[in-house]
């Protein structure tokens, strides 16, 4: 047993030398920093308020409670949040915001990078460059433009999802064009003359040849778009008034501000609120590795 152990320990320092040793402690501490934050989140979601509020943190809980998240989904508890209101608030919006930027993208990415017209190049370096305005900026000439419509045609601008997932678009639309442009261009533009020689029209050209080929791609942009409109604050709390309207990030800040403190049900929230996005990234990895690598390549 103890000749093993000292086999080990040999073969172990005779492979460790200083570069790997560094790469292992820079690769150890990235993790670390990463990994952690999560860790914490959910551990502090089982913890007592006297377990999250004393002097000497506590790094795990001394018992898994299911009271935050009780508060959260139970209607028997007192402090009842309602939060899955909140959830299906925020996949109305995160949705239909992804799958109507990635249709969009797709016909303006595919005219931009095949079709030839002048002040093309300008066209989407000027979109790239309304997606670099931050946001705040945006917000105010949007909500006018949007009420002044709205007064026109006549529907309501607060507490109105659809009229929220427009001024999602106005972030994520330009984001996606951008991507699936530079993908469309990796695309041997042989294939596709093929098929208009062998007969097919434009669009079939599009749907037969050019999106089973850009599926990574398309993949990318719509969780991305989703992960954009699934977190976004700002906007949501602009256009948004009214509690059964809020999305989660809008109903975890009104916990956060309430006047009797709830940090263990913030960090449930916030832990349900992680889940689904991660397990899309864990879920999709394939597809978003090979669409944002191949999106770089110019073809």
């Amino acid at each position: 047993m103890n000749g093993s152990k000292r086999n080990y320990i040999d073969h172990l320092a005779g492979w460790l030398n200083w570069s790997r040793f560094i790469f292992a402690l820079t690769l150890t501490f990235f993790l670390t920093s990463i990994l952690f934050p999560f860790y914490w989140m959910l551990a502090s979601s089982f913890k007592s308020f006297a377990e999250i509020g004393e002097r000497h943190p506590v790094y795990v809980p001394h018992a898994l409670r299911w009271d935050a998240y009780g508060e959260l989904f139970n209607p028997a508890d007192p402090r009842f949040q309602d939060f899955g209101r909140n959830i299906i608030n925020s996949l109305k919006v995160a949705v239909p915001t992804a799958l109507i930027a990635v249709i969009l993208a797709i016909f303006g990415a595919y005219a931009i990078a095949r079709l030839h017209f002048k002040g093309k190049n300008l066209l989407l370096n000027s979109i790239l460059i309304v997606y670099l305005f931050p946001g705040v900026l945006l917000i105010i000439p949007l909500f006018a433009m949007l009420a002044q419509i709205g007064a026109k045609v006549g529907f309501e601008v607060q507490d109105n999802l659809e009229v929220l997932i427009l001024t999602y678009l106005a972030q994520t639309l330009p984001v996606a064009l951008y991507m699936l442009t530079n993908y469309f261009r990796t695309i041997p533009d042989e294939i596709e003359q093929a098929g208009l020689i062998d007969g097919c029209s434009r669009f079939e050209v599009i749907w037969r040849i050019t999106l089973p080929l850009a599926i990574p791609a398309l993949v990318t942009v719509g969780i991305y778009t989703f992960m954009i409109a699934w977190n976004e604050f700002l906007y949501a709390l602009v256009f948004l008034n009214s509690p059964n309207m809020f999305t989660m990030p809008i109903k975890i800040n009104t916990i956060y501000n309430a006047p009797s403190p709830h940090p263990n049900v913030v960090m449930a929230a916030s832990t349900i609120m992680t889940i689904p996005v991660v397990l899309l990234f864990l879920g999709m990895e394939r597809f978003l590795e090979e669409g944002l690598t191949a999106g770089g390549v110019k073809g």
